[in-house]
């Protein structure tokens, strides 16, 4: 897929663990058009970055004509996939961005299990980065903002929020606890 003009445009977004099975992907881009050359994509790049070090930083690659952006977190790999004529810098931009955002979403426990068990909210929070390929926001915080206000149940009273709100900071704390 060319980029549209001047704008920036993204090719698919992959969260994978740390056997390179899904957790969340999104594509964009008409270039894996079964579900079989998607997974072959997710494998081929999951192989080719498994032994980079990039926990501290995101690292790039150029891989199949595609730049790569990745980050590696505990047990979840994050990848943004952009056109070889893309700039570099945005790309990293919309990973730190969903990185930041997921980070926030699950309370900076950023592990498989986690993200499994608030799977809705990181799928919202692809919606809010990118929609068709166009980059919608990078901002981290603004992101986990838009999805949380979504999350939210419009029919609940605002008592019962707050309680839900204090029973997952209660589990939280009593997980953390119980890792030690």
């Amino acid at each position: 897929m060319a980029s549209q003009g001047l704008c920036p445009s993204i090719k698919n977004i992959l969260l994978l663990d740390s056997e390179g099975k899904r957790v969340a992907v999104k594509y964009f881009s008409d270039d894996w058009p079964t579900n079989n050359a998607k997974l072959a994509f997710e494998k081929f790049v999951f192989n080719k970055t498994v032994k980079a070090n990039a926990r501290t930083e995101a690292e790039v690659t150029l891989l199949d004509n595609n730049i790569i952006i990745y980050k590696f977190v505990q047990d979840l790999h994050f990848f943004v996939t952009g056109g070889d004529d893309e700039n570099e810098l945005i790309l990293a931009s919309v990973l730190q961005g969903f990185f930041d955002a997921v980070t926030l979403l699950l309370r900076s426990n950023v592990d498989k299990r986690e993200a499994l068990e608030n799977l809705d909210l990181i799928l919202l929070c692809l919606d809010e980065i990118v929609d068709g390929g166009m980059i919608l926001e990078t901002n981290g915080p603004l992101i986990a903002e838009k999805v949380t206000s979504h999350s939210l149940d419009a029919d609940a009273p605002l008592s019962e929020q707050t309680l839900t709100q204090a029973w997952a900071t209660a589990r939280e704390h009593l997980t953390r606890t119980l890792l030690k």
